[in-house]
């Protein structure tokens, strides 16, 4: 027996601590079942910060995955500050940092013909330029990182099973339906084929892009799938002599001749300077590249430019995969939810995938276990539908958009599909010359380069989504506040219910500290000021009538948590007396701007909504 902690034996479906009914060999009954609070149907990132939330929540979970193992191979990669505060709030931010490499050192976007030959274009990235180190820094207290998903996985698997996750590997739904009092789901072990059963009260979906959760609970879906085709390879080599004087998370090979939007291929950073990804666009009408060693790479030695180095090149995994644009049209079918890829398919081009399917896990975490728990009634859970499938179709937008974006650039370099490549280069020494109507072209040149800002500086992408329409947010009355700069581009934190909390560093007993951490993992908090003293009460009398934890915090002027350099005062946009009600995903329930006469009523009618208890 394999020692692999994600391998399928690793965790048998019929110990002793599982919920089960008949023997503990499934081969001597003809359909074991296996009882459950919430199945979830996939072992991808998705999955297992779903299943691992759960588990540290009290509820019981049962995750699956067909696959036999995390991931083979980098695939996702960007880790975006929001997302690396979910981890920091978890408790692993400093796990996920061990196996990353921080973005703002890999702060370039490169455009260049190959490693050897002409840089097209550069720009700073991932708040690593001087204009951006403010905007990034004061956003949040997490950097971004590059956190390839093959190491990430086994990092969220290792946390999940410390807080009692049951995941196993190499286990296939085969069946899926909705029941009266929940779901029950038909399981093969694809090792010995023995089949067995799953009822759980509710599942998700987390399966993946081609999702059989989808197909068979009926999900609805918009978009269009299959636009490009493409390959990954994963390589072993040392770039170091080319890259390093230019870090960057992604270069792009641009050739005479190719139209693609990958150009002739795209070099992305997995381990710097040695371990590389590479996506290639193909013509499926043309057939499929050659994918031997051999033929991959002397593709490669030719795209970077570097036949007459010697340096090793290992292929290490090659996937297949397309390009799509597509998003479920409703998030909850029932009893049954989607998550992740299996809601939201897209390319890679904004590095939006990995960051989406966390925080979808995240957004339905604490729900389902409030509802589990009889905390909360069944209609809470209709606010995940509300709240993250209007963020799966922005990211499918920006992701295509960003894609689309680069379609621009052939013609400014004079690149044709077919061109030779001596024509192309003479038109690419033209462009960097003195030349008649070389100024313009460059000028236009920095345009295209530019528009690649909305791909890797997304601040206010990634950090400003609003849940808007939600019974699980509480209007104040008043309109967000308006937009002043790019929304995509710039980040413009509010307290507005609906928003995420804002960064802010306080300080307690002489340590900085930030106000998302003093709040506690997984439960709702109360966020009071000077005048708060009414409202500690008032959250002590909601809490023992509710049966849930509402902590109080006082941060403000030389308060519990002081505000030393007055940057909560500045972000907070309530009076000393008002309070801000933050839910366990760290989103804004509910704020009074002042102390009503009652605070006690009038916070225990919004807790009491937001739970949808009546």
């Amino acid at each position: 027996m394999t020692s692999d902690p994600s391998r399928s034996d690793a965790y048998l479906p019929f110990a002793s601590d599982q919920t089960s009914k008949g023997t503990a060999n499934p081969q001597t009954l003809a359909t074991p079942v296996i009882e459950t609070d919430v199945l979830i149907v996939g072992a991808g990132v998705t999955g297992i910060v779903l299943s691992g939330l759960l588990s540290d929540a009290g509820v019981r979970t049962y995750t699956i995955a067909k696959h036999g193992s995390t991931a083979p191979a980098p695939r996702a990669h960007v880790t975006n500050q929001r997302t690396m505060e979910i981890f920091r709030d978890m408790g692993i931010e400093h796990r996920v940092k061990a196996v990353s490499t921080p973005l703002r050192s890999l702060g370039y976007g490169v455009m260049a013909t190959s490693l050897t030959g002409t840089e097209i274009g550069r720009y700073s990235c991932y708040g690593a330029g001087d204009h951006q180190l403010t905007a990034f820094a004061k956003a949040s207290p997490c950097q971004m990182e590059n956190t390839p998903q093959h190491v990430l996985e086994p990092v969220l698997l290792r946390e999940a099973r410390e807080k009692g996750a049951k995941i196993l590997y190499y286990h296939e739904m085969i069946h899926i339906e909705e029941i009266s009092d929940g779901v029950v789901a038909r399981i093969r072990e694809r090792t010995t084929q023995a089949e067995y059963q799953v009822k759980a009260r509710y599942a998700v979906g987390a399966d993946g892009a081609r999702s059989e959760v989808a197909k068979q609970i009926g999900f609805g879906f918009w978009g269009e799938s299959g636009l490009m085709s493409m390959f990954s390879y994963w390589l072993e080599m040392d770039l170091t002599k080319y890259t390093a004087h230019r870090p960057a998370c992604i270069y792009v090979i641009m050739q005479p001749g190719d139209e693609y939007w990958t150009g002739s291929g795209m070099l992305i950073s997995a381990l710097p300077f040695t371990e590389w990804t590479i996506n290639r666009q193909y013509d499926p009408t043309n057939g499929e590249p050659d994918s031997s060693d051999e033929a991959i790479i002397a593709y490669v030695r030719k795209l970077l430019g570097i036949e007459d180095d010697p340096v090793p090149i290992r292929v290490k995994n090659v996937g297949k995969w397309q390009v799509n644009h597509v998003v479920a049209t409703e998030y909850r079918r029932g009893r049954v939810f989607l998550a992740g890829d299996a809601a939201h398919r897209h390319p890679p081009s904004a590095g939006l995938g990995l960051n989406t399917s966390v925080q979808d896990a995240w957004n339905l975490a604490w729900k389902l276990a409030l509802v589990l728990k009889g905390k909360a009634d069944d209609k809470l859970l209709d606010s995940y539908n509300d709240e993250r499938q209007p963020i799966g179709k922005q990211a499918v937008d920006h992701a295509i958009s960003c894609l689309y974006a680069m379609k621009g650039m052939p013609g400014v370099l004079a690149f044709q599909q077919g061109q030779s490549r001596e024509s192309g280069n003479d038109m690419l020494e033209s462009l960097f010359s003195d030349a008649t109507g070389a100024e313009e072209r460059r000028r236009k040149l920095q345009e295209e380069v530019k528009k690649n800002n909305r791909r890797s500086n997304a601040l206010g992408l990634q950090l400003g989504q609003r849940y808007g329409s939600s019974t699980a947010v509480i209007s104040d009355g008043t309109p967000f506040p308006p937009l002043q700069g790019d929304p995509v581009l710039d980040y413009e934190p509010t307290t507005h219910p609906g928003a995420f909390l804002p960064h802010a560093w306080v300080e307690r007993d002489g340590r900085r500290l930030a106000v998302l951490d003093i709040l506690e993992h997984g439960r709702f908090g109360l966020i009071v000021g000077i005048g708060g003293k009414p409202w500690e009460t008032a959250a002590a009398t909601v809490s023992k009538e509710l049966g849930i934890e509402l902590p109080t915090y006082a941060v403000g002027f030389r308060c519990t948590y002081d505000d030393v350099t007055g940057e909560w005062a500045d972000r907070r946009e309530i009076g000393d007396r008002g309070a801000i009600l933050v839910r366990p995903d760290r989103y804004i329930a509910w704020r009074s701007t002042d102390r009503p006469e009652d605070p006690t009523s009038v916070l225990l009618l919004a807790v009491k909504s937001i739970l949808s208890r009546g």
